[in-house]
């Protein structure tokens, strides 16, 4: 071949070779540059793998929670409804009881059936209310809608519920014209549905290039933000008239006591324990405690110490706890609606015989279980003290994670008052240190008032203290004592009032340190080759609590227990009183 005839084939195969090229590059910018027309599976989207489930859209954000289709009705999980749409609803899974609680009855529905009743009045749907599995309850949508301030409509193809229960403004864009919404921002993402000019889009989030939007059907998506209109503020178009909940509530300042009284003898001391107290105006006696697995009660209660209060000016409040009684299973008890129904008729039926003037309930070291039926508990008791003119008030710990379940924004919807529980920050059991330093205390009013009323949160605290004793071990192997863990003595502690933790320090000639940290006196001696540590009460410590309470215009205070305080601290207390 001669070499013109080569030169001429190396030039057309690098033409073919460019053009090749040349058509590589201008397929992939066209490919760049082509948006997708691929359809996202909307099945997949929501998750619907069957035809009797149905997607929630919840606020323009699709929850992991599905409803169930059941004869043609929408039904929600018992949880999820809680959990998402109103937590005032209560199924008794052992009496298959569906309860719901206003502010003047509670409602009630029995499984599989349409009627439901409002004290004895019948009412009937046209639809199953609530039916059950081995698992859980699950409640018509319809019925949770007519006790909640939520709208829903269905779609179906797949099958969702697009529900609404947050009605502030929000941000709306009209679409300029045909285009469609994406899965996400990009012309490369898969399309979620086609949408027409004109449609009104909620704007969720807006981007350079791309908007996250909502449609009205539920499909929440990105659109080319050059596809959209000026952004205008609209308010839904929403009426609900919410409850209003009353509250007996006193005037003035709440210095309540609890007196602890464990024989119908110890009630004759009323008159002693009140003497040695001022400006006193409740006191909360130790009458009634759980007493066995159906709900009754042990009552110690007195007519004749009522009336010695009443006329004395203070009222009695009288206190139910579910501590005493260690044969009592508290759960079972309170999650069957008949057993907490005993356990209400009963504290009525004393208030009004002997005429006290409120009741203050104390349970305590509550499975978390037993959450949802003590809850209840407090709202069916809450209605009976209101319709009898009893003042309700539950004793709470001061808040952690781990007693969330109390619920006390809850309870001071139903209660008239939430008392702190404000002290056993160190207990039997505990690492040693004070019951109730102020920083313990702070805490827990900060916390308290993020859930309850500043008007309805009384600040309880100790008129006792702790002995903590540490007694050597004897002597350990090497081995032993070398653990991070070891500790070299058996640590033991024993509560004892104000004045004989000072009587300790004082016989064992020591001074004790005012300790800036804990707003407390320590003191810390050795006898008999024991160590003693004590975190003492006194007015100092107790006037920062006062403080504390008044300057967050708390209700008031309490005092556990009359009878442990020294009697100059009652000067100091009624100056916080008034």
């Amino acid at each position: 071949m001669d070499k013109k005839r080569i030169r001429q084939t190396a030039v057309l195969v690098a033409v073919v070779v460019a053009t090749i090229i040349l058509v590589i590059i201008i397929g992939k910018i066209i490919n760049k540059y082509t948006p997708t027309k691929e359809e996202k599976d909307l099945f997949e989207y929501y998750g619907i793998t069957d035809e009797t489930s149905a997607a929630i859209v919840l606020n323009h954000e699709i929850v992991s929670q599905k409803a169930v289709i059941k004869d043609g009705v929408l039904y929600v999980d018992y949880e999820t409804v809680k959990d998402l749409f109103n937590r005032r609803f209560y199924w008794d899974t052992n009496e298959n009881l569906l309860l719901y609680t206003t502010a003047d009855d509670v409602i009630s529905a029995e499984v599989s059936g349409r009627d439901y009743f409002v004290t004895k009045k019948k009412h009937t749907e046209d639809y199953t209310i609530v039916y059950a599995d081995s698992e859980t309850a699950y409640i018509a949508m319809e019925y949770v809608k007519k006790f909640t301030d939520l709208d829903y409509r269905f779609y179906e193809d797949p099958n969702r519920i697009v529900v609404t229960t947050d009605w502030s403004e929000f941000t709306a864009v009209p679409v300029k014209k045909d285009t469609q919404i994406r899965y996400k921002g990009g012309i490369k993402s898969p399309i979620l549905t086609q949408i027409e000019k004109e449609s009104i889009l909620v704007l969720l989030e807006s981007g350079e290039d791309w908007d996250k939007v909502a449609t009205e059907n539920g499909i929440i998506g990105y659109i080319q933000k050059k596809r959209v209109g000026e952004e205008e503020k609209k308010k839904y178009n929403h009426n609900f008239e919410k409850e209003e909940f009353q509250h007996l509530l006193k005037e003035g300042k709440i210095n309540m006591g609890w007196h602890q009284v464990t024989t119908r003898d110890a009630n004759k001391l009323v008159a002693d324990v009140i003497a040695k107290t001022k400006g006193l105006n409740v006191i909360s006696p130790t009458w009634f405690y759980l007493n066995d697995n159906e709900g009754n009660l042990m009552s110690l209660a007195d007519g004749e110490y009522v009336n010695y209060c009443h006329s004395q000016g203070i009222e009695v409040w009288a206190l139910v706890s579910n501590l005493e009684n260690k044969e009592v299973n508290t759960t079972d008890v309170l999650t069957h609606t008949s057993k907490r129904t005993n356990m209400v008729n009963q504290l009525i039926a004393a208030a009004i015989q002997y005429n006290f003037d409120g009741i203050n309930v104390d349970f305590e070291s509550i499975d978390q279980e037993a959450g949802d039926g003590y809850i209840q508990f407090i709202r069916e008791l809450s209605l009976k003290c209101e319709n009898n003119g009893i003042i309700l008030s539950v004793d709470n710990y001061v808040p952690t994670e781990y007693t969330a379940f109390y619920d006390r924004s809850e309870q001071a919807v139903f209660a008239d008052y939430v008392v702190i529980m404000g002290y056993d920050e160190h207990y039997v059991g505990s690492d040693e240190g004070s019951v109730a330093s102020i920083g313990f205390v702070k805490q827990g009013i900060e916390d308290t008032l993020k859930e309850v009323p500043k008007e309805q949160t009384i600040l309880g605290a100790p008129f006792y203290t702790r002995v903590w004793i540490e007694t050597p071990k004897e002597a350990a192997d090497d081995v032993e004592a070398a653990s991070e863990d070891y500790v070299p003595y058996e640590l033991s502690s024993q509560a004892i009032n104000m004045e004989e933790a000072w009587n300790m320090v004082s016989v064992n000639g020591v001074e004790a340190v005012w300790s800036e940290e804990d707003g407390q006196y320590y003191a810390e001696y050795a006898n008999d080759g024991k160590t003693y540590k004590i975190w003492l009460e006194d007015v100092k410590s107790m006037e920062l609590r006062l403080a504390e309470s008044s300057e967050n215009d708390l209700a008031g205070m309490a005092f556990w227990k009359l009878g442990l305080e020294q009697e100059n601290i009652w000067d100091t207390i009624i100056k916080y009183m008034n």
